[in-house]
């Protein structure tokens, strides 16, 4: 996918019209992955084209499943390189972007990363989403949360729906065998306050690989006692 068909299908296929500026936002975020990913291990997709199609245009498919105009602040559980969230930081400028991740590392670029593309009100945090759940100030706070290719929905869960507001939506973006997942998850989400209310199965439209995005409302309150101590969520799913 070049740079005019990641226009194209963005504003065919999601509803986003990308503008002059976002586009050279989108490629200057191109070339500080490339060259960071030198140094430190961001991706393992490096070609300019697939980077457009399956990072770019992946993380902005998660409008097919909300409406982003609708929602004011966005927490993204795993970022890595900032995968979804930079990308929709970049398409819907109003949003309030918490970022979090364990690896110091990636942080490091993130940093780099929002003031090269003069990003504002993005906050980033250099730490385990078990104990940022525990936080006062966090918890249960953000009108959604994102997370993509971090961990089984089960596990995610665990890592996310502490953070959702009541009335909140968490937003997970997955591959093609996330039905499998649901059926294992369907403990956690219940023990945690989450209800799934929509799943949405698209392809990448020139590849034409599986994705779904699973749209899971916060329907009662978290438990305090999750998430549990780091680690655990992972070893021990619910």
């Amino acid at each position: 996918m070049n740079e005019q068909q990641f226009q194209q299908y963005a504003e065919r296929q999601l509803n986003i019209a990308l503008t002059e500026r976002e586009l050279n936002q989108f490629a200057k975020y191109y070339d500080e992955l490339i060259a960071w990913n030198e140094k430190i291990n961001l991706t393992a997709i490096t070609e300019k084209t697939a980077v457009y199609e399956k990072h770019f245009y992946d993380s902005l498919s998660a409008h097919l499943a909300v409406s982003f105009h609708d929602f004011k602040t966005l927490c993204d559980v795993g970022a890595g390189a900032g995968f979804p969230s930079i990308p929709l930081k970049i398409c819907f400028p109003h949003l309030h972007v918490t970022i979090v991740d364990s690896l110091k590392k990636r942080i490091a670029f993130l940093d780099h990363l929002i003031n090269e593309l003069k990003l504002n009100n993005v906050e980033l945090y250099h730490e385990r989403a078990e104990t940022f759940g525990h936080k006062k100030e966090m918890r249960e706070s953000f009108d959604i949360v994102t997370a993509r290719a971090v961990a089984k929905l089960s596990v995610l869960s665990e890592y996310c729906l502490p953070l959702v507001k009541l009335n909140g939506m968490f937003l997970v973006l997955k591959g093609p065998k996330a039905s499998e997942e649901i059926d294992e998850a369907k403990r956690a989400l219940e023990t945690l306050g989450g209800k799934i209310i929509d799943v949405i199965e698209t392809k990448l439209p020139l590849e034409q690989s599986e994705r779904n995005l699973l749209v899971i409302e916060k329907v009662k309150r978290t438990p305090k006692k999750y998430p549990r101590k780091p680690g655990m969520p992972n070893k021990e799913p619910l």
